[in-house]
This record gives structure tokens, sequence and C-alpha cells, in this order.
């Protein structure tokens, strides 16, 4: 056997990782069961008072996330609205104002009052207000000048810049489309020539990279995939090799890599575990397509966003409120889950969440919002990966630990909770 200094810092840095969970994993079953069930409990009430001091006071460590204010609002409003729990209407309004002062007058969204328009704060402004819901936030949304900015960020080769001067890659792709899609601004402006860059990133490995020729990412796969379903492109991919890619992310800790020989990281949970949902979708959509009966319109193929109403029994993939077609057989949507939902639950709950509340990239690091709201997004998704559809809820086999940790099922081409999605998608489609 190959001597500890022999090894690689890669080498070092996993086997490292890898005793710290085992040490963990070990402890938890050499308890007796009811320690076990102690253990295996979502601290809720722990993570939901972090959560809050959160949106009222951050330290002066915090100014190096100047720029990423709505961010914060977002990972701690998604956080808490994935446990089911809200805030008190003073603090709501007071977040409504403060991203209302983010807001530029031009249209989109900046990392801070006064800060230039930027694709990544205006996904964090639009998904923060979505999960605050109510007609107040939702109409703060000034969508034409939005609309118009989404449009100066478009490049010839069919991508997005992230804002003037700023770079190119598919995360701005993602962040305008699901801005665009969420508030039902869609267009063929701005899907023109997308596919053909979404393509251009997919690398020999399966998975998507954040530009051409870069190397293949969890969170580029992620926003790939899903800007692909959006605009309706997505068999474009190849999605066999891509699958290949991101089942081969999951280590043996039970959580998942970033890239290929990287470590564990408890944010993966939803970006690669969000994957998984969205094959999910796909798969399903396409059932429910080959079961039209002869001489229906295959409505899977139309625009995904539109303006004008839906014909009856029209299924949009990114839909999750409208009907499925009238002769389709929910069951026929039951898939197994792709991804060992279990194991990652277990990380997520024994090695990422720390005892006095929030969740973490992996033992040994320190908690912080970023990986909290990613932890329970990744989270969410297991529990919900073996149901038939968003109405069922999960058995109790699905959902590791007690019952009582079940979180909110979410729509994960937008990482919204699916309640939150249905209001805006209404309250949109009126507008």
């Amino acid at each position: 056997m190959e001597s500890f200094g022999s090894l690689t810092l890669t080498q070092r840095d996993q086997i490292m990782v890898e005793q710290q969970v085992f040490s963990i994993l070990k402890t938890f079953y050499e308890m007796p069961p009811s320690s076990q069930s102690v253990m295996m409990e979502l601290q809720r009430e722990d993570h939901v008072e972090y959560l809050t001091k959160g949106l009222k006071h951050l330290g002066p460590n915090f100014c190096v996330l100047d720029a990423n204010r709505p961010w914060i609002c977002y990972w701690i409003l998604h956080s808490i609205a994935l446990m089911d729990e809200f805030l008190d209407p003073e603090l709501e309004d007071n977040i409504i104002d403060f991203l209302s002062r983010c807001q530029d007058p031009d249209g989109g969204y900046g990392g801070g009052p006064g800060q230039m328009p930027h694709l990544a704060t205006t996904y964090a402004a639009v998904n923060s207000l979505v999960t605050l819901g109510g007609d107040k936030a939702l109409s703060s949304i000034n969508r034409e000048k939005l609309y118009t900015f989404l449009r100066r960020r478009k490049e010839p080769s069919g991508a997005f810049r992230m804002h003037d001067g700023g770079e190119i890659d598919v995360r701005a792709c993602y962040t305008a489309i699901s801005v665009a899609s969420l508030l039902n601004i869609l267009d063929d402006d701005l899907v023109q020539g997308l596919g053909d860059y979404i393509l251009s990133c997919q690398t020999y490995e399966g998975g998507i990279a954040g530009e051409p020729g870069s190397e293949a990412h969890g969170g580029y796969t992620f926003c790939g995939l899903a800007t692909m379903i959006l605009i309706n492109e997505v068999d474009r991919l190849d999605l066999s090799s891509l699958i290949d890619w991101v089942v081969f992310r999951q280590g043996v800790e039970g959580g998942f890599q970033g890239r290929t020989n990287k470590l564990v990281d408890g944010c993966y949970s939803f970006w690669q575990g969000g994957v998984f949902a969205l094959l999910k979708r796909v798969h399903s959509t396409k059932v429910e397509q080959s079961v039209l009966l002869p001489g229906e319109e295959d409505s899977g193929a139309e625009s995904l966003q539109t303006t004008t109403s839906s014909d009856e029994g029209e299924e949009d993939l990114n839909e999750d409120s409208s009907q499925a077609v009238s002769h389709f057989d929910r069951r026929h949507a039951r898939v197994e889950p792709l991804f060992n939902s279990l194991a990652l639950q277990q990380y997520i709950i024994l090695c990422a969440q720390e005892p006095g509340g929030g969740l973490r990239d992996k033992p040994g690091k320190s908690r912080d919002h970023y990986h909290t709201c990613y932890c329970l997004s990744g989270l969410s998704v297991c529990q919900h990966s073996w149901s038939a559809d968003e109405d069922s809820p999960p058995l109790p086999n699905a959902v590791l630990g007690p019952y009582s940790n079940l979180l909110e099922p979410i729509n994960p081409l937008y990482n919204v909770v699916l309640d939150r999605y249905q209001e805006a998608h209404e309250f949109f489609t009126r507008s």
C-alpha cells in the first residue's frame, strides 16, 4: 500500500474527508436507537432562528458580500419557505422595500441599492419576491424594464452576458431564462441561438461546462439542463452521457462532488441532485406525450412560455400547476431515482447539519446561508424523488428520519417552493 506521503494533495484531502464522514457514521451506528432518532431529526427551530437572525443583522465579516445582498435574501427566504415557516409582515415589507431599492431604473436588480444590474442578482431578487408572494411583492417587479434589461444582456452568439462588460457563460443563460420564464416574458428573441450555445458547452464527459472548452461542473450542468428544458430544446443534449456523468458524482460519503476528482460538498445536494429532478421531469413529459390518442396534438412541443392562454389539455414542461393530458395515467411517471436518495439524506442530516442551526459544506467547515439553502433544497429533492407527481406526498420510507423532517416540494426548474411558484405563475399569467 502506498504511504500517505506518496499520495497527491487531492488524494490526501479525499482520505481526510472520508475519515471525518465515516467517523460520524460509525458513532451514529454504534448509538442506541433512541439516540439515533434524535440525531436524525432536522433541527427546524434552530435553523429558523439562525436564518431569521441573518435577515435582521449580519456581522462585519459579511462586507465581502455587499454585492450579493439579494442572494442572501434568497438563500434565507427559500430555506425558511422549505420548512413551511413564515416571517412577520413587517420584516416581509422591509425586504420588499429593500429589493425595490436594488431595482435599476432601466431594469434588472443590482447587488445592493445603487449597484449596476446583474443577471445573477436579478435571479436572486425575483426568486426572493416570488418566495415572499403576495401582490405587493410580485407587483414590485417592473417586468417591462426587466425585459429590456434581458435583451441588452443577449449576445450575438445566443448566450447572455452577466452585466455590462461581464462574463458570458451558462450561469448567465440560466438566470436570464429562468427569470423570463417565471415572469412570463420569455419570447423567441430571448431564446434565439441559445440552444446552440448550451450545446457547445456539453463536454466529452457528458456534463456541462460554464463555457465552451471548460470542465464539466455540477452547477453549470444544472443551469444548462434547466435552460434547455425551459426553451424546449432538451432533446438536443446527449442526455445519456449527461446521466452517466452525474450519477458518478455521488461519492462514498453519500453526498455529491461538483466535478471529477473533487471533494464532496453539501451544496451539490441540489446542484447535482436537482439534475435528477429535472431528468425525471423530462421523462414524465415524454411518457405523457407518448400516450396521446391518435389525432391529438403533442402539446409538449409547443413553446414553453406563452402570453396567450393555454388550450385545454395542453401540458407545458415549466408549469407544475397545469393538468396532465386527460388520457395520461400518472403511474407511468413513477421512476426509481437514479441516485441514492437515502444516502444523500444521511449525509445532509448527519454530516452537513450544525447542531446550533444552519448547514455546511462538509464536516470541519462552518455553516453559512448558501449551504443551508442548497442542502435543504437537495433534501427536499431527495424526499420527493420517489413521488409519482407533485400532488403525491412522499411515502414514509422515502423520508430518512422522522416524517417531521419532510420539507416542502420545489419546482426544480427555478428552485422555489412549489406553491409559491404556482401563485407567481397565476399572477403573471393574469398580468
